[in-house]
């Protein structure tokens, strides 16, 4: 993905000549500090997506330094729930913040679909050096940024610790040499497993009915959901786009939501919620509900198979060690399997910051993105403030601290602490900085998926969707026609794994799915996947 080096090189030694002449011609007096009366900081508006576990930006020690440095304080509005229907009415309405902060917060599609709202960065990256670094030593930032005709309305982030797939399987080993039960390695076997989980007092507490043989957050694709089976039948996902369905396979982009084997997999789900194996609460609970279940009660377990991204954040430190990291399960014996290859959309992601056009203030705005993206502070962005989370050893060299609840697992501690991966950073590779225990876990608890990772091949078997960039009505028209097709698809997945019927209805559903756009998406992203590996 990354062999056109010389040229981005040169574009961006291009790109920095422009921006450098058109600063020195600037006599904002912004450009050379704060522009309120009497040397007060300029005051900003913020929005910015956070997990529900994150504390009150003002809590935040290096938010504060980042916002004095620059000269600013930011009116922060904190989201954490329904972010994209809040930003289609806020979008629409035109009365927008000065920076939008989160996860591909603003997509291409929006600044396709309302142009002009959101500011071209390519005119104010003199004075952001550190984003300039950025696009340096990372070239293929550059490419994330930069739309296809030259602009830059939304900066990424990188982060580079992070391993080859976003999402581990568990099961409950305590549970499994209770019953002296073996580790499934199919889906047969591991139906019989969570029937005798439920049957069987699993967690040995004398109650038959406490135990939760399987549990997940709700949804279809993306992060710690039972779309990874289908690696079971030999498809490779991968988290960016695996949440509205799409992935490829053989050269051509396809969509599981329509796929024969997804059907097999919701029959087998459905199955399982016959036999009263999966959470009731599946569709309905949030994530805070989902992972306080699995953190039980004392040492008792409360759910024994599952996915997530680290055993302690997942299950707490009480009762994480009775769980291990299993393979990818077979549909059936001898299957070839595959799993979630997520190493780009872990360690990059896309418009993680975002500024208005209609700011007042951009050049404040644009020194606080600078300090935001110094490498010291993208280390706390992540991870938290140095000083209760990190510790600086004055010497260059930086170790990630244990929780100072002893009870918190690092996972929670982190998300708890800071904006973490939901936040817009850039972490250098040769910043040193040695990781808190969960990030050691996450590598060691990986292994058993590297052998079916090993198999990916980044190049032919993964839709670079961080890499393309779309023409304006392309846009337009996939984020119309994906809206379309996941409404049919939730409604229909939630629906068939609880009552059943997708063998009666599955025609007409992917009739319906091909009328609500799905086909012409599919087209479209082929033409452009066939485009992006013919200029490699």
């Amino acid at each position: 993905m990354m062999n056109k080096r010389k040229t981005i090189a040169l574009s961006l030694s291009l790109l920095l000549l422009a921006t450098s002449a058109l600063a020195a011609c600037s006599n904002n007096k912004e450009a050379s500090g704060g522009d309120g009366e009497d040397g007060a900081p300029v005051r900003l508006t913020g929005v910015v997506i956070k997990h529900a576990l994150t504390k009150p930006l003002a809590e935040m020690e290096w938010l504060q330094e980042v916002e004095a440095k620059a000269g600013v304080k930011i009116d922060w509005q904190e989201i954490s729930a329904d972010w994209d229907q809040k930003k289609g009415t806020m979008l629409a309405s035109g009365d927008v913040p000065d920076l939008f902060v989160g996860p591909n917060v603003v997509t291409d599609g929006d600044f396709a679909q309302f142009q002009g709202l959101f500011q071209d960065l390519n005119e104010l990256l003199e004075l952001a050096p550190n984003v300039q670094r950025m696009f340096e030593e990372k070239p293929e930032t550059l490419r994330i940024a930069t739309q296809r005709d030259g602009q830059i309305y939304g900066l990424p982030k990188y982060q580079r610790y992070w391993p080859d797939s976003s999402t581990r399987q568990y099961i409950n080993q305590q549970w499994l040499d209770n019953l002296g039960l073996d580790m499934p390695t199919t889906w047969d076997e591991l139906y019989d497993v969570l029937l005798a989980f439920k049957n069987e007092d699993a967690n040995g507490n004398d109650d038959p009915n406490d135990e939760i043989p399987m549990d997940w957050p709700g949804g279809i694709g993306g992060y710690f959901n039972p779309a990874v089976l289908l690696g079971g039948m030999g498809m490779t996902l991968s988290s960016d786009v695996s949440g509205r369905g799409y992935f490829v396979e053989d050269g051509q982009v396809k969509n599981f939501l329509v796929d024969e084997r997804f059907k097999e997999m919701v029959q087998f789900l459905n199955r399982i919620y016959k036999a009263g194996l999966i959470n009731p609460e599946v569709f309905t609970s949030d994530y805070t509900k989902f992972q306080a279940l699995a953190r039980g009660t004392g040492d008792t377990a409360k759910v024994g198979f599952t996915w997530g991204w680290v055993a302690s954040d997942r299950f707490g430190e009480q009762v994480g060690p009775q769980y291990t990291s299993m393979p990818p399960l077979q549909a059936k014996p001898g299957a070839q399997v595959s799993w979630s290859y997520d190493t780009y959309n872990l360690n990059y992601g896309a418009n993680h910051i975002v500024m208005s056009a209609k700011s007042k203030h951009k050049e404040a705005a644009m020194r606080f993105i600078n300090e935001l993206y110094d490498p010291k502070v993208g280390i706390q962005v992540l991870f938290g403030s140095i000083g209760p989370n990190i510790e600086d050893h004055g010497d260059g060299t930086y170790s990630v601290l244990p929780p100072q609840d002893a009870q918190m697992d690092p996972g929670t501690w982190k998300w708890t602490s800071s904006w973490a991966d939901n936040g817009a950073f850039y972490i250098s590779d040769d910043i040193e900085l040695t990781l808190g225990k969960d990030m050691q876990e996450v590598l060691t608890q990986s292994e058993p998926l590297a052998e079916a990772l090993a198999d990916v091949d980044p190049e032919q078997d993964i839709y670079p969707a961080l890499f393309i960039k779309y023409s304006t009505p392309d846009n337009n028209t996939l984020s119309l026609n994906n809206t379309n097709v996941m409404n049919l698809a939730n409604t229909s997945f939630a629906k068939w794994v609880m009552n059943g019927g997708i063998e009666g209805e599955w025609d007409k559903y992917v009739a319906e799915a091909s009328k609500a756009g799905l086909d012409k998406n599919l087209d479209i992203m082929q033409q452009y996947y066939d485009e992006y590996l013919q200029a490699q």
